[in-house]
């Protein structure tokens, strides 16, 4: 048999043995790496907190435009808002003026034409049958005001209005005292305004408009000759006029340059001229509202 021979060297086992240069790349490319993701750590840290800065100036930025456009906005309103109040006073005192201007022109032009023209329509006849004298309207729903002793004792009365219409008459009540009378009428009509008697100025010009003698819707014009003057009542509660009166004048309003009345023609002195007397606007209102409180428990005027 052949014989078996054996290889007498040592069996070698096979693996890398790393130099000492290859461990130093291997331990500098890790480090690399190490250093190259605190890099980018960092880098990307900085790049998200430079975003964040930015849109937190961004949100700063609107905020702040938010606010300045909520302000202009609220200014601008305002100036709105002022500039129609001061439209509307504008416009008002333009309506003073050119009420101011229509009184000047009627005193100081002594025309009293424009105020004839509106208020004559509020000015009745009031005829019964003993007697006749003047009313006016002083409601839009029909309330006449006239003089008591225009209706005194009469059994019956008709009321002429200015378009030459004869109404039924109702008398709700008088002031003996004060020789007021409240009366009615049915229709809808333009009624005259009293004015506040406590202004009226002695001096100021006024018409009186009435029945003297019967000739109807009759005007006369006179200026305040006095106020506060004592009547037969012995009450001082009566203008003084130079305008002229004559029977059937009474009852019948006494009116200055705005067209509002001040006062109802009342009387005169005896047969003189030029001193007549209309009890104030005032007490008129006051003995009307007591006649109509005692119907309707509220005031008329």
């Amino acid at each position: 048999m052949p014989s078996k021979y054996y290889d007498s060297r040592p069996v070698v086992h096979s693996h890398i043995i790393l130099k000492p240069h290859h461990k130093k790349l291997i331990i500098g490319g890790s480090s690399l790496m190490i250093i190259l993701l605190i890099a980018l750590s960092v880098f990307s840290y900085m790049i998200f907190t430079k975003q964040e800065l930015y849109n937190s100036m961004l949100n700063k930025k609107i905020n702040d435009l938010k606010t300045e456009t909520n302000i202009n906005i609220n200014t601008l309103s305002e100036s709105l808002i002022q500039s129609n109040k001061d439209f509307v006073k504008i416009n008002s005192q333009l309506g003073i003026i050119h009420e101011e201007f229509t009184s000047l022109k009627a005193s100081a032009g002594a025309d009293f034409s424009a105020v004839i023209e509106t208020t004559v329509t509020g000015v009745v006849t009031v005829r019964t049958d003993i007697s006749q004298g003047t009313g006016f309207l002083i409601s839009n729903d029909g309330y006449v005001v006239t003089n008591y002793h225009v209706v005194e004792n009469a059994k019956a009365a008709t009321i002429i209005t200015s378009d030459n219409q004869n109404h039924k008459v109702s008398i709700l009540g008088y002031n003996s005292d004060l020789d007021i009378a409240l009366l009615r009428i049915e229709g809808n009509y333009t009624p005259l305004k009293l004015d506040n008697s406590d202004n009226v100025q002695v001096g100021e010009k006024v018409i009186a408009i009435g029945n003297p003698l019967g000739l109807q819707f009759s005007v006369s014009q006179g200026i305040v000759s006095a106020i506060h003057r004592t009547g037969p009542n012995d009450l001082n509660y009566y203008i003084q006029t130079d305008a002229a009166l004559n029977p059937g004048n009474s009852g019948g309003p006494l009116i200055n340059t705005d067209g509002k009345v001040i006062g109802i023609n009342n009387f005169k002195a005896g047969n003189s001229e030029s001193l007549g007397f209309a009890l104030e606007s005032n007490h008129i209102k006051e003995a009307v509202n007591e006649i109509y409180q005692k119907e309707f428990a509220e005031n008329l005027i």
